[in-house]
This record gives structure tokens, sequence and C-alpha cells, in this order.
């Protein structure tokens, strides 16, 4: 098993989240009012794009400044918390509160802690399958041997199958994966290494989030996604997550945040609106599933939001990096089938094709080389389950 890293935090653990500021909001009758009364004007102040006090009515404007000092301004979200869309409501609620007259968009609802726990993985069973096994079907296999992550996938392959396919459905079956399956066997499964001529384990890849069903069944513009996603407090909160948290800060790539949170950012989307997939089974691009031509007066915005995905580079260096990872973790001590390594950020060297091809080729064929270790490890090892 991949180890599942700290419990996930309770309400009462983050730092100030928007449930519990909302409680005490209400304990105060000038703040319940003003808290309420901006709500009544959330739906027309709803806009990406930073406000201007001049164009909000005088009334909301008051309520904001009312909120401007209370400890709502400031709450977070947590992605596995109970009531996670209560919270996120609340935050997008008090959201005009804290953008009206500034430009402070570049904020996360989320809170979310950095794990740096070394991922451990049992690899006794492995010997199921065939040593030049491509590493997609081994995350797979490491998923079906893991009873939560085998329920979750299955919860999604029936709910995205295509005799099947109700696509509503479909996206809140993934993101129930993303969401509560362990982080290793996620990411495992998305962002599993082939080699490019292995086209048979890009496009088990690609098929991860069950492309067929879980995106639209004919191309939309790129701005009508959004316009789709920023009503809908959960998606809007991932898509800002993701800009924040994947966003190069200059012209030299510079990223803003850690590699693991862009990751973690990348991988809440799957299951939106805005759910991004892998363009081919040769490389590892991604991309929204829009486009946008007929964009009109609006195309160069369309074109910004379709390559903060397409040509991203810190998303780009992010996924190069784990997949570099995951084929680490095969490369391992054989004669110990259960390896643990710590994860350290990688540099863009990672991002050249011949510096990964080459690491994923040699990690085949250490793998061919030590089957023979595997099986004799493994004869030990069977009965004992897994730890």
């Amino acid at each position: 098993d991949l180890s599942t890293g700290d419990p996930l935090p309770t309400e009462g653990r983050l730092r100030n989240s928007c449930i519990q500021a909302r409680r005490k909001c209400q304990a105060d009758p000038t703040c319940k009012a003003a808290y309420h009364h901006l709500g009544s004007c959330t739906s027309s102040l709803s806009t990406p794009l930073p406000l201007e006090e001049s164009s909000v009515p005088a009334d909301c404007l008051e309520a904001a400044q009312k909120l401007r000092n209370s400890s709502l301004i400031g709450c977070t979200c947590y992605r596995h918390m109970k009531n996670q869309a209560t919270c996120l409501d609340i935050y997008w609620t008090i959201h005009p509160a804290r953008s009206i007259g500034d430009y402070e968009l570049d904020i996360s609802p989320y809170e979310d802690p950095v794990t740096r726990k070394p991922w451990k993985m049992n690899l006794s069973k492995l010997d199921m399958l065939k040593p030049d096994s491509d590493l997609c079907l081994k995350f797979a296999m490491l998923c079906t041997l893991n009873d939560k992550c085998d329920r979750l996938r299955k919860g999604y392959g029936e709910a995205c199958s295509g005799h099947r396919c109700q696509r509503q459905v479909c996206l809140g079956q993934l993101r129930s994966f993303f969401e509560k399956a362990a982080e290793p066997h996620a990411q495992g499964l998305l962002l599993c290494p082939c080699l490019p001529t292995d086209r048979g384990c890009g496009e088990r890849r690609r098929n991860t989030i069950a492309p067929s069903c879980a995106l639209p069944p004919e191309v939309p513009n790129c701005l009508e996604l959004q316009r789709l996603c920023l009503p809908d407090p959960l998606c809007r909160s991932r898509l800002t997550d993701f800009q924040i948290h994947c966003h190069p800060m200059d012209i030299l790539g510079t990223c803003a945040t850690e590699q693991s949170r862009c990751l973690r950012a990348y991988l809440g989307l799957i299951g939106t609106t805005m759910t991004p997939n892998f363009i081919s089974s040769s490389n590892t691009s991604v991309a929204l599933s829009c486009t946008c031509r007929g964009s009109g007066n609006l195309q160069e915005e369309c074109e910004r939001l379709e390559r903060s995905f397409s040509h991203n580079p810190c998303l780009m260096e992010a996924i190069a990096a784990k997949m570099h990872y995951h084929s680490q973790l095969f490369s391992q001590d054989w004669e110990n089938p259960t390896s643990s390594i710590i994860e350290h950020q990688v540099r863009p060297l990672l991002l050249h094709p011949s510096n990964f091809t080459d690491q994923l080729g040699k990690t085949q064929t250490k793998q061919r080389e030590g089957s023979t270790m595997i099986q004799t490890s493994n004869r030990h090892l069977r009965g004992r389950g897994q730890s």
C-alpha cells in the first residue's frame, strides 16, 4: 500500500474556517445584519473582475465596509472538510467585501497543508503482472489492491461507462475519487510515466478520467466553460486555486508556489466544468476540452485562459517532476519490496524530453533485470498481507 499521510484536519484545526467565522459573526447583531445584506448583493457582484466602488450599489458597499474588520475577511476552507460546499458559499458571499476598491482576488479559498512524509509502497503483489508491464498498469494494480481506492475507482468507472453515461453523475464520482482516494494513489493513476513510443500506456493514462463521458460531447468555447464555472462556488474555488498555485510570476517562468500545491490544484479541477486532460497518448501535454474559435473581441482573454493549461510552464514542470518521481519509485531496491523515498522539488531540467525518456527507459530495464529478485522476495512475503 501507499501510505495515506497525515489525517485530514477537522474544521477546528483550520486557522480560520469560514463556518467558524460566520458563527462568530452571527453572535454580533451588526455583523450578522451586514452579512445577510451582503448575501443578497452577491448575485449581482459575482464577477471574476476587480470591483470598482462606483459600480456597487450604496447599500451593498455599506454592508461590505461593515465586514472589513470581521473574522470573515480572511476565512478559508479545506477540500476534505465536512460542509465544504457551505464553507465555500460563505467564502464567496464575503468575497466582495475583501475585493471592493482593491484587487485582492489572488487568494485561494483553500488552506491546504503540504505533507512531506515519505510515501511507502508495498510492491510485493506486482509480480502477478509481467515484469515489463507499463507503469500506468502497475499504478492501476496498486489501486485495485487498496480497498478504498478500488471502491472509489469502480464508482466512477460505473458512472462514466459508455452505456450508462450521465455526465453530471460521472463528474460527481470523479470528484469523489480525487477528493477521497489517498493522494499517492490518485496521482499515481493520473500521472504515471510512459515512454513516448508506448501508446498503450499513454492511452491508459489519458482514459483515467473517462474522457468520453466526463468531457463535453461538443467542444465549447473556453470562455463559455468559465461562464458555467464561476457561479458554482466549488468550481470557482478550484479554478481560483489552480490559477494561484500554477501561476508563472514572470517571463522566466518562476512559479508562485510549490509543485505539490500546483498538482493538488490541478487534480482538484477534475470533475468540475473545467476538467482538463492529456491531449494525446504520445506526450504529457494537457488542455481544457474547449476552443477559442469565435471569441470575437474576447479572443485574447479566451487564449489566455486556454494557455493557462496548455502552455503553463509551472504545470508542465510539476507534471514532469511527479512522473520522474513515480519512475524512481519503481527503480528502488527490489530486494526490499516496500520502498520509501522522499519527494523533492524538481527543477526545469526534467522538462527536457530526452532526460525523462532516458530515466524511464533505464527504470524499465532495471525492472526486467530485477524481476527474478522480486519473485524470490515475494515468495517469502506471501500470506503476510498488506502493511
